[in-house]
């Protein structure tokens, strides 16, 4: 019993971290474009990774597991998480970290409908629903005064679906490869793809700028993205996810968005209007919705239910 409650709590850990990065981010990207320290961001979390793999097998000599097939899973991975973060970091320019945090929450939700178009996995009707209050959460939760969809609400928002294009190819490919080599190729693409957009559209020679790595805001959102919030929490949930169940590790991941709620309005006193946080709480009801297997509870309930003594003898 120990090993799940443990990883519960380590991967509720990683829920606080990835809901604190949106305001850790939005800080750094003040003075290092965003693409520009998505890349620096993934290039060190992919080197970190990187060590611990030649560390763990210096004396096994495996390098079988690099492969075509691998590089290709982890490459299509690492372009959706890409598209993903260069997306919401963008888009942080513009929104706050509170609303970027429920848009992205929006992948949970996304998921089931993903796996139906492209894996052709049942859809649950409960999950239908979960998307039905989410997308209305989502227009009250983006919608100013005069109802007009914010740039940086719109670039989350597809961020988002590529989040949630990333987890159903996860699932599709994580069974068939060793976890760490594929966060690897998969991080490592992103980092690549990163400092092509930044070569091409961005001042990237600034990420080699003492005077900016050095700015606090920066260096800080650096170590916390780079090595906890990318390297440490991919290779947690792959590690850990195996010590419980799928519905916890979703549950705990949707605590991600309130973290990033509670972290704005703590440190730089964000506060969300009434409809807003009706709006949050939608898309928060959607994600539980879309994850709880309620169809399997209530039929586990009915096949239970006594039949009031009226068996026979």
């Amino acid at each position: 019993m120990r090993k799940p409650w443990m990883a519960d709590i380590t991967l509720l850990l990683v829920a606080v971290i990835w809901g604190t990065t949106f305001l850790i981010v939005q800080q750094a990207i003040a003075s290092l474009p965003p693409n520009t320290f998505n890349a620096v961001r993934f290039t060190i979390a992919a080197l970190f990774l990187l060590i611990i793999y030649f560390i763990r097998n210096r004396h096994r000599g495996q390098t079988y597991e690099w492969r075509g097939p691998l590089l290709r899973a982890g490459v299509i991975l690492g372009f959706w998480l890409c598209l993903g973060y260069a997306l919401q970091t963008v888009g942080l320019l513009y929104t706050s970290p509170s609303k970027a945090g429920f848009i992205t929450g929006l992948s949970v939700v996304l998921v089931p409908l993903f796996s139906f178009l492209l894996l052709r996995e049942r859809v649950k009707p409960f999950a239908i629903v979960g998307v039905i209050l989410a997308a209305f959460g989502l227009y009250l939760l983006t919608q100013n005064q005069s109802f007009s969809f914010n740039l940086g609400d719109a670039l989350v928002f597809f961020g988002a679906i590529c989040f949630a294009m990333q987890i159903v190819s996860t699932g599709k490919y994580a069974p068939r490869f060793a976890a760490l080599p594929l966060a690897i190729t998969q991080l490592g693409t992103v980092g690549v793809m990163s400092w092509l957009y930044a070569f091409f559209f961005e001042d990237w020679s600034r990420a080699f700028d003492p005077a900016i790595l050095f700015i606090p805001e920066v260096a800080f959102g650096l170590i916390i993205t780079s090595i906890f919030a990318t390297a440490l929490a991919f290779l947690a949930q792959t590690a850990l996810q195996k010590q419980t169940s799928s519905t916890r590790v979703a549950l705990i991941f949707a605590l991600e968005p309130v973290f990033a709620a509670l972290t704005s309005y703590v440190f730089i006193h964000e506060v969300l209007s009434g409809r807003q946080l009706t709006g949050c709480l939608l898309i928060f009801t959607g994600m539980i919705l879309a994850e709880l297997p309620i169809q399997e509870w209530l039929r586990s309930f009915r096949q239970r239910k006594p039949n009031d003594g009226r068996e026979s003898a």
